[in-house]
């Protein structure tokens, strides 16, 4: 699913306060598996699954008791704040909820608030990983939606000026191999003054490189270890001294970063394929955007969800027939048409439906065949416990700080690692 903002520590905190309600809030679940009842049962997503209209009816022509109303917020965070929220006081969640990997662990404490959604016809459809994000105390309380294996965007007119490679095999050739490959090509490009910057953030960079890790903020009990694992801090000091030469500054998801996108700030950015969805939205005269089959260090992930039946829900046993229909892979591969969200079901990606796939925008790239490879680079996913998302923004933060030159790398390293310790 489309990341469109980072977690923000503001919504950590307004999770936190109803946190200690939830235990004891009330939960009365009632099922019902009479196929003729008329049911309307509430789907709760954010920003773009790619569930229209037109899927949704799909569901009410196979099942015509069943009318499925989607309910869509803006961000992750109003959906995180909202389902914390409903959870504690025990009613009012939707019969379907949709969760941001990131947030998972932390609804992961609460198993008991929801249903069980394995079944013996889904077993095995997901990689290892994806599955056990969803599953907590031997329960699969969530169904996975998409992943984001990460491939390189990049502006192929930039790539000329540069005098650099533009055709996407040879642009994936080029930049084979670690991250100081990446930057060594970023100076490369520099050097050649074209006017623009390599890649667009730190922030966005930092992003990249702390997916490849498995235990990089906490170890797998949930201890934090952030200020004292020598990886976070050498992440952070190499994207930022890449950054002072190579990086345009701009924050992800600001304004100034979607503009910089349309007028050729920068020339690469990290790309999984909810992505593209992005870059199309921010930069649509732009005729020169392509993917590269390529990542730093081999391949990373960077996004996905999961689909949740709360146990407060009066249509419980109805909600996860459709939860498990709408997670099966024609469904996913109808969203990827939609909005290319990359599909999580792992029998997809034998698929021609995916596999045949072509991005107009992207100068016909062939991004189903690129992103099978890009998610076959990665086998497995970084520990994220309940304070992950937390700890990133301090990170982002102390990123921030510099690039904006407010602070020296040293001083802001030391503000970050006295923000992650104030989190407990």
């Amino acid at each position: 699913m489309k990341f469109s903002r980072r977690t923000t520590i503001g919504a950590g905190i307004a999770a936190a306060s109803v946190i200690a309600l939830i235990m004891t809030g009330c939960s009365a679940s009632t099922t019902s598996s009479d196929s003729s009842k008329p049911i309307t049962l509430t789907l709760s997503t954010f920003n773009n699954f790619g569930y229209t209209k037109a899927l949704l009816a799909k569901y009410h022509k196979l099942h015509p008791n069943v009318t499925v109303v989607q309910k869509i917020a803006a961000t992750s965070d109003a959906a995180e704040t909202n389902l914390f929220t409903k959870l504690a006081a025990g009613s009012g969640l939707g019969d379907i909820e949709a969760v941001d990997g990131d947030w998972m662990p932390k609804v992961k404490q609460y198993p008991t608030k929801f249903e069980n959604l394995a079944t013996a016809d889904n077993k095995g459809r997901y990689s290892a990983f994806k599955t056990a994000g969803g599953t907590v105390a031997g329960k699969e309380i969530g169904l996975g939606t998409d992943i984001g294996p990460e491939a390189i965007c990049y502006r192929s007119d930039l790539f000329a000026k540069a005098g650099l490679p533009t055709d996407p095999t040879a642009v994936a050739k080029l930049l084979t191999g670690n991250w100081d490959t990446y930057y060594s090509v970023g100076e490369k490009f520099e050097a050649a003054n074209t006017g623009a910057a390599w890649f667009d953030s730190a922030g966005a960079t930092f992003q990249g490189l702390a997916n490849q890790y498995k235990n990089f903020f906490e170890k797998s009990d949930g201890t934090v270890i952030a200020t004292t694992n020598p990886d976070v801090k050498a992440a952070f000091e190499s994207v930022l001294k890449a950054s002072a030469t190579d990086s345009a500054h701009l924050q992800e998801w600001s304004t100034d970063w979607a503009t910089g996108m349309a007028n050729g700030a920068f020339a690469t950015m990290l790309c999984p394929p909810w992505m593209l969805g992005s870059i199309q939205q921010d930069s649509p005269k732009v005729a020169d955007w392509n993917v590269a089959d390529v990542f730093p260090n081999g391949g990373g992930n960077w996004g996905g969800s999961y689909l949740l039946v709360p146990t407060q829900g009066k249509n419980t046993a109805a909600a996860k027939q459709f939860v498990d229909w709408l997670t099966a892979p024609a469904q996913q591969l109808a969203a990827f048409k939609q909005a290319g969200n990359f599909p999580s079901q792992t029998a997809t990606y034998t698929s021609t439906a995916l596999l045949d796939s072509k991005n107009t925008f992207f100068n016909d790239a062939p991004t189903g065949k690129i992103f099978v490879q890009r998610a076959k680079a990665f086998t497995s996913l970084p520990f994220k416990g309940i304070h992950y998302g937390a700890i990133m923004q301090a990170v982002q933060d102390g990123l921030t700080r510099v690039e904006s030159g407010s602070q020296t790398i040293d001083a802001s390293w030391a503000q970050t690692v006295t923000a992650i310790k104030a989190l407990g």
